[in-house]
């Protein structure tokens, strides 16, 4: 099995309610087996200047069978219904594996 991991950058436009989404967001990916890595924080771009992200959110999750149930479960589309209204967000999925 293959780690996958799910890198977020979202604007936040209404950090209060954000907070909500987050306090629900983070139990669903954990009741899927998922972890947070990288949850905000400083950042430095320290090549090129095409991704220029604006809060960043790292996920590992043991498969992308558990990151697709995670996305499509109940609890997540219930927090995600928090989210949509007060940020904008672009999530890309990658598979893991260094070889």
């Amino acid at each position: 099995m293959t780690d996958y991991f799910v890198v977020v950058d979202v604007r936040v436009d209404d950090p209060d309610l954000y907070r909500e989404y987050q306090t629900i967001a983070k139990q669903a990916v954990e009741k899927n087996g998922g972890k947070f890595l990288v949850r905000g924080g400083d950042f430095k771009v320290v090549e090129g200047n095409y991704f220029q992200p604006r809060r960043l959110v790292l996920l590992q999750f043991p498969s992308e069978e558990h990151f697709k149930n995670w996305y499509s479960s109940d609890d997540y589309q219930r927090a995600k219904a928090v989210r949509l209204p007060i940020s904008d967000m672009t999530m890309i999925g990658v598979e893991g594996g260094g070889d």
